[in-house]
């Protein structure tokens, strides 16, 4: 019962933040990308956890779910960039732009030199590590500007939690995510308990997300 419930955190997770939002509804502009990205990845999770586990009942071209775990690469990558867009954050403006672009041209070429996003059958790592690494680079800079501004109090932001909670997700996946293709071929035991270390950070997530929602808005805000 414990690893059925771990297995659809990737669901009730967002309802934490969801369901708080509905408590806290005076939020600042700048977290509209976030509560954009609650409400597509429960979407894309909800059905990729049906599949996932009643593919028995489903038609032949709905065996899978993987296409929806690539599409949610996807989406949470175009989310929190968006996100960090609207931030008041100044610096490295110009190599977070780059950065972007860079991130186009990879998964572009990944796309069609290496792995089809679209294939019902292995999940694209790459596309995962890719993301992971370039959104960690994201949340390194939104640090790097704070100390250069030497901020005192980053826990009074809304935008420190939702950025520590993204750090921590995509320190402990990008691993997760280097290895589980090979683990999967290798050890499909392995990978599914490795995965499940992927829900726990993705709790994680969750509640910082909640934790920005509860803390007061500031003035330059």
């Amino acid at each position: 019962m414990f690893q059925a419930i771990l297995d659809w955190s990737e669901v009730w997770a967002l309802l934490i933040p969801l369901i708080t939002y509905q408590l806290q509804r005076n939020q600042p502009r700048f977290l509209r990308p976030i509560l954009l990205y609650l409400v597509g990845a429960l979407f894309l999770n909800l059905t990729g956890d049906i599949v996932g586990d009643f593919k028995a009942y489903l038609p032949g071209w709905l065996q899978t779910n993987i296409l929806f775990y690539n599409i949610h690469s996807l989406f949470r990558f175009g989310c929190f960039i968006y996100f960090f867009n609207e931030i008041d954050q100044l610096d490295f403006s110009l190599f977070r732009n780059i950065l972007t672009l860079f991130y186009l041209i990879l998964i572009t070429m990944n796309y069609f030199f290496l792995e089809n996003y679209f294939d019902q059958i292995r999940i694209s790592g790459n596309l995962f590590i890719i993301e992971a690494y370039f959104l960690l680079i994201f949340c390194l800079l939104y640090y790097l500007s704070q100390l250069r501004n030497e901020v005192v109090n980053l826990s009074d932001s809304k935008v420190f939690w939702v950025v520590t909670g993204l750090s921590i997700y995509v320190v402990i996946n990008f691993y997760i995510f280097l290895f589980y293709v090979p683990m999967i071929q290798e050890n499909p035991m392995l990978a599914e308990k490795m995965w499940s270390v992927h829900n726990i950070a993705y709790i994680v997530l969750c509640l910082f997300i909640t934790k920005a929602l509860y803390v007061p808005l500031q003035p330059n805000h």
